[in-house]
């Protein structure tokens, strides 16, 4: 049993540091589960077998460790398992792309001063110029700002 337990320890060192190389970068989680993985194998490797075998477990330890982080830093590797998509949108349109300065449309809800205002069936934020407007009422555009419409009350 203790061969097969030092195997599977030393293993689990393996697979916890690759973890931490590939997926928890910075986050040392995995590299504290693969020491301890590797100092009980070592551990049980002196205890079980001496010197000789303590020594035997630390230079497989040592290898193991190697290969698995150059395998790990290898791009080639891991380019299957990489997100390759780029996004190149944005949360929301530019209200100045859509509408002009004169446009008419109907406010949503409150304009306290901010609030919602549909244009043909497209439903923007826009900021009132002067003081509170109701909903259903008339406004018209009369500049941008940021992402936000300024609008009038159309008496």
């Amino acid at each position: 049993m203790g061969v097969g337990l030092i195997i599977l320890l030393v293993l689990l060192g393996v697979f916890f540091l690759v973890v931490e190389l590939v997926f928890l970068q910075g986050v040392a989680v995995g590299v504290v589960l693969s020491l301890a993985s590797y100092a009980g194998a070592i551990y049980l490797g002196f205890r079980d077998f001496g010197l000789k075998g303590g020594v035997t477990v630390i230079v497989f330890v040592v290898l193991l460790s190697l290969i698995a982080t150059i395998i790990s830093l290898r791009a080639k590797t891991w380019r299957k398992l990489a997100l390759n998509d780029k996004l190149e949108s944005v949360s929301m349109g530019s209200p100045e792309k859509e509408l002009m300065k004169g446009d008419e449309g109907v406010a949503v809800s409150r304009l306290a001063p901010i609030g919602k205002v549909n244009f043909d069936g497209k439903v923007f934020e826009a900021r009132s110029s002067s003081g509170y407007i109701d909903p259903r009422r008339k406004v018209r555009v009369v500049g941008f700002e940021n992402f936000t419409v300024i609008v009038e009350l159309i008496d």
